[in-house]
């Protein structure tokens, strides 16, 4: 019998994995995959003030890019701002995690049924452990606003001429929320273009994404050879609600381990898999209890920016919430980084209440902070 078996082969047990493997070798471990590659088809980046020292050290391997700064183009307001970027691709995961883990990867391993210590996979096969983690990502149930997208991922023709991210443009048409479009550029001919809206709702209209990109790509002046890959997702942003708890040991979206506001889940991913490392014992009971706890301080530590989804979402008309980006994109640098890491100080929060209060009408924002929802 397995001490783990780690169902889902996305971001957040696949960087559990590599951990177990660097700080626990004497973990026993499976890891399963529904899929025939780890990571899905996904690309996650984060900020480097969004993660310590020594988690920056370890996930570098996996990085495909690095940049030094960003920039930020919304109505009124265009800024360089400092401090790295980085970015990893499935394609690369996939890669790095069969290369460290070895024969405990197992593809095409649909589990049909789980508990704590059981998986039954679509074959008919049961495996048991001491602890069954589940990261397959199927998120909690909560009132939310919905951060949808379509990304592609593109060879040019010719050089785009893009030094460093563009995080956001935001003075493309405002259609069905806060839209802006997205740019990472890989090489000098590879890029992934996003359409990114902040909506009320979760629907994708695919076809019309996709030709949004094409409009914004042409409109830059570059010209597609190949659409190497495309993604897509709608990531529910909370309102408010309660924090997930399971009676199994759950992990990533699943468990509520994301940024309330801005959908990066990286990092807590990567903390999440140091937290487990050090846990003494790993059985199912003890993970359980762990987890849960944890979720609920994340919970609780994510108030304030569901605080934020209620004003942007409830408060603000859809055609309006350009603005409060573009107010926000004005503070310091330093109180940015500490947004996107989920570290905001009580000064930072009344700084970032006061300097968007004259984007949304006050007795609309005030009825949305306390709505209870």
């Amino acid at each position: 019998m397995k001490d783990l078996l780690l169902v889902g082969g996305g971001l957040a047990n696949g960087l559990l994995a590599l951990r177990l493997v660097s700080e626990r070798p004497e973990i026993d471990f499976t890891l399963l995959e529904a899929g025939a590659t780890l990571g899905g088809n996904h690309t996650w980046s984060f900020h480097g003030s969004d993660v310590s020292a020594t988690q920056l050290a370890w996930l570098a391997p996996l990085c495909v890019q690095r940049w030094q700064d960003y920039d930020v183009l919304l109505p009124g307001l265009s800024r360089t701002l400092g401090g790295t970027y980085h970015s990893i691709r499935s394609e690369e995961f996939d890669v790095a995690l069969r290369r460290a883990l070895g024969a405990r990867v197992r593809t095409a391993s649909a589990a049909l049924e789980l508990s704590g210590t059981e998986v039954l996979l679509s074959g008919g096969e049961r495996l048991k452990a001491k602890a069954v983690i589940d990261g397959r990502g199927v998120g909690p149930t909560f009132p939310a606003g919905y951060q949808k997208f379509l990304g592609q991922e593109l060879e040019l023709e010719r050089p785009h001429g893009l030094s460093r991210p563009l995080l956001m443009d935001a003075t493309v048409e405002q259609i069905d929320g806060y839209r802006f479009m997205y740019a990472l550029p890989f090489s000098e001919r590879r890029v992934l273009v996003e359409d990114t809206i902040y909506s009320d709702t979760p629907e994708l209209e695919v076809e019309r994404l996709r030709e949004r990109v094409n409009r914004w790509v042409s409109a830059r002046g570059w010209v597609i050879a190949k659409v190497l890959r495309e993604e897509r997702a709608a990531l529910p942003l909370p309102l408010g609600g309660k924090a997930p708890q399971s009676n199994r040991p759950v992990i990533g979206l699943a468990g509520g381990f994301f940024h309330a506001t801005t959908g990066y889940s990286l990092p807590f991913a990567a903390e999440m898999a140091e937290f487990i490392c050090s846990l003494p014992s790993l059985d199912a009971d003890s993970l359980t209890n762990a987890l849960n706890d944890r979720a609920r301080r994340h919970w609780a530590g994510q108030s304030f920016f569901r605080l934020l989804n209620r004003m942007l979402f409830l408060g603000a008309e859809p055609s309006e919430r350009a603005r409060v980006f573009a107010s926000f994109y004005g503070h310091e640098e330093p109180l940015i980084a500490r947004f996107y890491a989920g570290r905001l100080t009580q000064a930072d929060k009344l700084r970032a209440l006061w300097r968007g209060a004259p984007t949304v009408p006050a007795f609309k924002a005030i009825a949305a902070a306390l709505k209870r929802v």
